[in-house]
């Protein structure tokens, strides 16, 4: 995950039309979140024991003994890269439920801030106006 400025987002404003999921969307996609964290990292420790034993394979075949160490560490540089395109779908669904997560922490983030620095979020929370029954 790379830090984003957040003033490149749209959304980060806390403008009364940018799209703010709810509080329950939030919540479905936290799970969908964690579910898609965990499957991400079940199936790259399962790519780096494949290559592990794949390597370990080849060593065997051509006559040289690779220590499993060397084996691992060789297996886990290669499922860096091979990870990101192999798995790209998941990788996406994964960046796409960060993203709705944190729309409403920024959401929420502007609005603690207008409040702090003497805005206001919604005019009907003005104390002072007389206009309301």
């Amino acid at each position: 995950m790379t830090p984003r400025d957040e003033s490149d987002d749209p959304s980060a404003d806390g403008a009364p039309g940018a799209d703010v999921p709810t509080p329950e969307e939030v919540s479905a996609a936290k799970k969908r979140l964690t579910r898609d964290v965990v499957l991400f990292t079940v199936v790259r420790i399962v790519l780096v024991l494949a290559l592990t034993g794949t390597i370990e394979g080849i060593g065997a075949l051509v006559g040289a003994s690779i220590p499993l160490v060397v084996a691992f560490l060789i297996a886990v540089v290669l499922a860096l890269p091979l990870s990101l395109v192999l798995f790209s779908g998941l990788r996406k669904r994964v960046n796409a439920g960060i993203d709705v997560v944190d729309s409403r922490r920024r959401s929420e983030k502007a609005q603690l801030h207008a409040r702090l620095s003497g805005g206001r979020d919604d005019p009907r929370d003005d104390p002072h106006d007389t206009d309301r029954a």
